[in-house]
């Protein structure tokens, strides 16, 4: 297959046509991959933040079409339309069993680059070929567990539901399944890429009563208040603490952060109200740390810091419910997606992404 490959040596991917894909073995799925979103965490493949095996494809926010089955897959044929999701949960372990779905035991493995018996079925001249985040979505074909392929309805574009697999999974996931923000609340969310953008909508969808916005670029604050956002700060040129306190008399419920960085994460916990809740949505580099100081104001405070991994979603069940919010009008996904690219300018995506450019860039084959 054709496929955009990070090589060892790292940066620029290069496009190659040589890549050999397995059959799917039993309960496996291969899909053609027709779109497919550039998210972050790509980036901090390429550029090292996350070091990763290599070669590898990266890419798993991707929708396609079925190709082949293996023996015993029932959910969906060949000829339907599939979002990829980058957590194939087992339903059967520990986490699963208990409804924490985001940290299944199998999904673990997304991290790996294998399945969780190491192996890929991504090869090039013998030699293995790993698959980003579970999917390798810059490649034509994606070969997964078929728990990972979710059957969507034939008329759903999939250059416009490929945002499902990540961005709003993760973003609106968060917001509904992680914090479980309630009708009334107030909510700051720190950064505006993708996933940013989708935990305004989720906690626009929730009933927020006010939407507090926080990133340096102008355009995306502006973007943020056609997607629910009711007051905006300038990081840069604003204190975000004082301004949150200021707003909201005391501090938000919920505080998001959606960047990546231990230092907001530190900042997000004095924006919250005593009792409050502070997520960590975005994935900051391992060498980052989060520093409570003083720790007993926190505890005496009674405030909550909580992990979110792709919004704890159990795909089967939300990747449906939130086509179904799009199709309501309750969500925007066509607004998210502000550059559409051949696979060919994958590495251009990246330069857009790093220079801030847009919410969200979607490849196509």
């Amino acid at each position: 297959m054709r496929a955009a490959l990070l090589e060892p040596t790292g940066r620029p991917l290069t496009l190659v046509d040589d890549i050999v894909v397995a059959d799917p073995g039993p309960g496996d799925v291969v899909v053609k991959v027709h779109a497919c979103g550039v998210c972050h965490s790509d980036l901090s493949n390429v550029n090292g933040t996350y070091p990763v095996p290599g070669p590898i494809v990266l890419g798993h926010e991707a929708a396609g079409i079925v190709e082949a089955v293996g023996a015993g897959v029932t959910t969906v044929a060949p000829g339907d339309r599939v979002i990829i999701s980058p957590i194939a949960t087992c339903g059967h372990c520990y986490q699963c069993l208990r409804g924490d779905y985001g940290v299944c035991e199998q999904a673990m493995s997304v991290t790996t680059g294998t399945f969780i018996d190491g192996s890929s079925p991504l090869s090039r001249a013998g030699a293995t070929v790993f698959r980003g985040l579970g999917v390798g979505g810059f490649g034509e074909y994606s070969l997964v567990h078929a728990s990972a392929a979710v059957r969507i309805a034939d008329d759903t574009p999939l250059d416009v539901a490929c945002v499902i697999g990540c961005s709003i999974q993760t973003g609106v996931g968060a917001v509904l399944n992680t914090a479980k923000v309630t009708p009334g609340s107030t909510v700051l969310v720190m950064g505006l890429g993708g996933v940013g953008i989708a935990i305004v909508q989720g906690a626009r969808l929730a009933g927020a009563s006010r939407i507090i916005v926080s990133d340096p670029v102008s355009a995306r604050r502006d973007a943020a208040a056609r997607f629910g956002a009711t007051d905006a700060i300038d990081p840069t040129t604003d204190d975000v603490i004082s301004q949150v306190l200021a707003i909201t008399g005391g501090g938000v419920d919920y505080a998001f952060e959606a960047v990546g960085k231990g230092a907001l994460v530190d900042q997000a916990v004095w924006t919250t109200r005593p009792g409050g809740m502070i997520v960590m949505v975005g994935a900051a580099p391992i060498t980052d740390a989060v520093t409570i100081n003083p720790a007993v104001v926190f505890m005496a405070s009674e405030k909550k810091l909580v992990g979110s991994f792709l919004g704890s979603c159990n795909s089967r069940r939300d990747i449906p419910r939130l086509l179904s919010l799009w199709r309501a009008g309750h969500l925007d996904f066509e607004g998210m997606i502000t550059h559409r690219r051949p696979i060919d300018e994958v590495n251009e995506a990246f330069a857009d992404m790093e220079a801030g450019v847009g919410i969200r860039t979607v490849l196509t084959f």
